[in-house]
């Protein structure tokens, strides 16, 4: 356990839209003495003007940056760190216009407000590997705004123009006089300037980059590898209470009756018991009592009502039946994408190909167990600590279960174990809303943990989908023609409640919007509402749906008697950046070679392909697998990715890494089964991730076309399966159509 940390609430709820004087409030607290930040003086006019014309997003210099005597800086992020490495990246955007080593950088996560709303979209939500590609020109205009107002202080404390000043990273300097001020100097006057017009920065010209491009040091590689850096369930605030829960096996239950009730108040530290939404939960003033005294607790579970205000499992529910539900579906069709005339184009074609595919549900398993620290203090407000995706969506969301104002309620973010989609705002599949009626019920603080067994039975899923392909084939092998419908129900619409009125992009997201040139083209979804919990997974829709359709187009390649890895070519001719980097994985794995072939181990191997474009980049991978013992053996993968262009390309390389494990593990193990209505696992001893010896060697290639930045968390994952199934494919002549693969025997 970590030492005890405690977040003071006036740096942790910079809600307002202007930061007024935050040096001048700061002074008289501890932690005030240390800092020196930039802010506006009281009672001004253009305080008043500020207030009554809402800035430009990212403009607000007072609430992101603190500039302390040391000349370490604090800046407050706009996204989370989950070990992504965000926080390393803002600290590299902003350094390199404020002129400031990321080095001396504290990043922490900003706290819900307008003024950390950053993107044009006006979305606060760190996912879809918007943060780094959406804000980046905001963020560098944010560290030039505060450069701005430091040469102005310097300027006036100096006595000489703006014009002849320059900086060095944490200084300003007047070459002619040979004189200087620290940054930390100049903090205290710079604090009483008006932040500039937006419109008067000029940014630096890329060439004269000191830290954006390269390889800087994770800002918390050393605390995480330490053992310092502090997640939610490591929190500690005085008075504190600890909880344990215990769910009903199916959701939608209720709570008829607690057998064992008092039995369990008297075992040893436990507090008290208590009745919740679809749970029982007993609070102990350690978790493990907690624990112990909550799956102890005899409850009979009674069967949702008609009003239940959940999705209610059913009992007879089974996901291998659900797969069969959606392969019988028909209709009605929503179509996504429309091109040529596909109907005629497939009557005419001279061969066709049909094929349907299906993948599994599968859960986030992410190793961080959810937790959540409630307090209710002595004026009626609330504290949070949370560890979320979306600030200002989760507090909102306690606003309205509490009824307390947003003044009243204050979030804190600590650092993520991972996000795989899992933190975002899911009814009942999140232990906060559980925490806050403890910590009201017992009047005390209360951290609850969900001990791994409960997060299995209330995780959400990612959606099962069947989708059923037709195509057409020229004389010559060629696709003329290519249809995708698919039978599912997408996260955003199964989170809203009821499908979207012109469909769910999150549901085809890789099946339509590719890049190959086949002309008759139609993708549609047919809508259909299932029992379980869908959220979002790892890059969304395109971790299935590319899978799909690559795998399906190794068989069209294959029934047209052309090259996997030829035809894409072909169908790419004309897009450079694609055939670009088809080339570049190519030359990376030494050269294309599908196989079969002997490897110098003597075992016999094959490659296959694989192209997915999610989220603004692109990536193309090739895989080298073999069987071993009846189970599949992935040797290497070869990655060329091309975000556009990068920040950091170490953080690059760790996230390639890291999608590659995790789409290795769904293709291979990953399923989360429903059997009676109930996750066959609550564990991973029967939910099975890839293990160590099962990881392939990964060699990645970074290609920098130049084109607008791209995300890089999600991107990497969705060619991954589809490359190896194809790969396995070739080597062993049955196709393989569905995910895992540990569903298929090969010998």
């Amino acid at each position: 356990m970590t030492k005890p940390v405690v977040y003071p609430a006036d740096l942790l709820a910079l809600d307002q839209p202007v930061n007024l004087s935050r040096r001048r409030f700061l002074a008289g607290s501890a932690i005030g003495a240390l800092v020196l930040g930039f802010g506006l003086p009281l009672g001004t006019s253009r305080v008043q003007a500020a207030a009554a014309a809402p800035p430009a997003r990212g403009t607000q210099v007072p609430a992101f940056l603190e500039i302390r005597p040391d000349n370490s800086i604090r800046l407050l992020s706009p996204f989370m760190e989950g070990g992504q490495g965000t926080f390393t990246a803002m600290a590299q955007i902003v350094g390199e216009e404020l002129d400031a080593d990321p080095a001396t950088f504290m990043v922490e996560a900003a706290p819900p407000g307008e003024a950390y709303v950053v993107l044009e979209n006006g979305m606060r939500i760190t996912g879809g590997s918007m943060s780094v590609r959406l804000s980046y020109p905001v963020m560098r205009r944010l560290g030039a705004l505060g450069r701005a107002m430091l040469v102005q202080a310097a300027s006036t404390k100096l006595g000489v123009p703006v014009s002849e000043l320059s900086t060095e990273p944490g200084r300003v300097i007047h070459a002619s006089s040979g004189r200087s001020l620290s940054y930390g100097e100049l903090a205290g006057a710079a604090m009483d300037l008006p932040v500039p017009d937006p419109d008067s920065i000029t940014l630096r010209d890329p060439n004269q980059f000191r830290w954006i491009g390269k390889p800087v040091k994770r800002l918390d590689a050393y605390d995480k590898s330490t053992g310092k850096a502090v997640y939610a369930i490591d929190l500690k605030v005085d008075g504190m209470l600890h909880a344990a829960v215990q769910h009903a096996p199916r959701l939608g239950m209720t709570v008829a009756h607690v057998r064992n009730e008092a039995q369990v108040k008297a075992m040893k530290g436990v507090h008290s018991v208590h009745q919740l939404p679809g749970a029982v939960a007993v609070v102990a003033e350690r978790w493990w009592h907690a624990k112990r005294a909550a799956e102890a607790l005899q409850v009979q579970w009674q069967e949702p009502t008609a009003d239940s205000k959940v999705r209610p499992m059913p009992a007879d529910f089974s996901s291998d039946g659900f797969r069969e539900h959606l392969a019988a579906q028909t209709g009605p069709q929503r179509e996504e994408e429309l091109e040529g005339d596909f109907s005629k184009a497939l009557d005419g074609a001279k061969t066709k190909v049909e094929a349907t595919y299906h993948n599994q549900f599968v859960n986030h398993a992410q190793l961080e167990p959810p937790s959540a620290l409630a307090r209710y203090n002595d004026d009626g407000s609330l504290e949070v600590w949370l560890p979320n995706q979306a600030p200002d969506m989760f507090r909102a969301d306690i606003a309205k279960r509490t009824g307390l104002d947003l003044a009243q309620i204050t979030l804190h973010s600590p650092l993520l174990g991972g996000f795989f989609g899992r933190h975002f705002l899911y009814d009942s599949a999140n232990p906060y809303p559980q925490a806050i009626a403890l910590a009201k019920a017992v009047g005390r603080p209360i951290k609850l943990i969900w001990s791994r067994e409960e997060e299995f039975v209330r995780d959400v899923l990612r959606p099962m989908a069947v989708v059923k392909f037709r195509a057409g084939l020229d004389a010559n092998g060629m696709p003329v023609a290519i249809e995708a419908v698919s039978a599912t129900e997408g996260p955003t619409e199964a989170i809203a409640g009821s499908p979207a009125e012109k469909g769910d992009p999150t549901a085809l997201e890789g099946l339509s919007g590719k890049s190959y040139a086949i002309a008759n083209r139609r993708v549609a979804q047919i809508y259909v509402k299932g029992p379980a919990m869908l959220g979002y997974w790892r890059s969304v829709g395109n971790s299935m749906n590319d899978f799909f359709y690559e795998a399906f187009l190794d068989e069209l390649a294959d029934k047209g008697g052309q090259d996997p890895y030829a035809l894409r070519m072909h169908l790419l001719q004309g897009n450079q950046r694609l055939s670009t980097l088809l080339k570049a994985v190519a030359d990376l794995s030494g050269g294309w070679k599908r196989g079969p072939f002997t490897a110098e181990d003597g075992s016999k191997r094959a490659r296959g392909v694989a192209i997915a474009s999610p989220f603004g980049s692109h990536a193309a991978v090739i895989a080298e697998v073999s069987i071993e013992n009846g189970q599949v053996k992935v040797h290497d993968i070869w990655q060329a990715i091309d975000p556009g262009s990068i920040v950091n390309p170490a953080i690059v390389q760790a996230q390639v890494n890291g999608a590659v494990s995790l789409g290795l593990s769904q293709a291979l193990l990953e399923e989360a089964v429903y059997v009676d209505g109930k996750p066959r696992a609550r564990n991973y001893d029967l939910y099975p991730i890839l293990p160590a010896a099962r990881m392939a060697r990964v060699h990645v290639r970074i290609v920098e076309s130049g084109e607008k930045m791209g995300g890089i968390g999600e991107p990497p994952l969705p060619a991954v399966a589809p490359a190896v199934a194809n790969a396995v494919a070739q080597l062993t002549g049955q196709r393989i159509r569905s995910m895992p693969l540990s569903r298929y025997t090969f010998s």
